[in-house]
């Protein structure tokens, strides 16, 4: 489980579509797919249900998003305090 992977749930999740959540994060659909693939074979259970016209999340996924959205929102602060502590010297 790494950060691409639980941005790309997240971006999943909110859009509702993986051609979406691609486009928002810059990357391919292909690209998106395998990272809900491998992060769907990390957790050992399914995130979303696919159709035709797009995705939903499972209940597994529907309990974890939060979670997820808070993991991601640490990695930001994370990430800000690393690098204002790099502007201060």
């Amino acid at each position: 489980m790494n950060e691409r992977e639980l941005q790309a749930f997240v971006a999943v999740a909110e859009h509702g579509r993986m051609d979406m959540a691609a486009r928002a994060l810059g990357y391919s659909q292909p690209a998106v797919s395998y990272q809900i693939k491998c992060l769907e074979m990390s957790l050992g259970t399914k995130l979303f249900v696919r159709t035709s016209t797009g995705v939903t999340l499972t209940r597994s996924g529907a309990l974890m998003l939060p979670s997820v959205q808070a993991v991601l929102t640490l990695m930001r602060g994370i990430k800000a305090t690393t690098a204002d502590l790099a502007l201060a010297g």
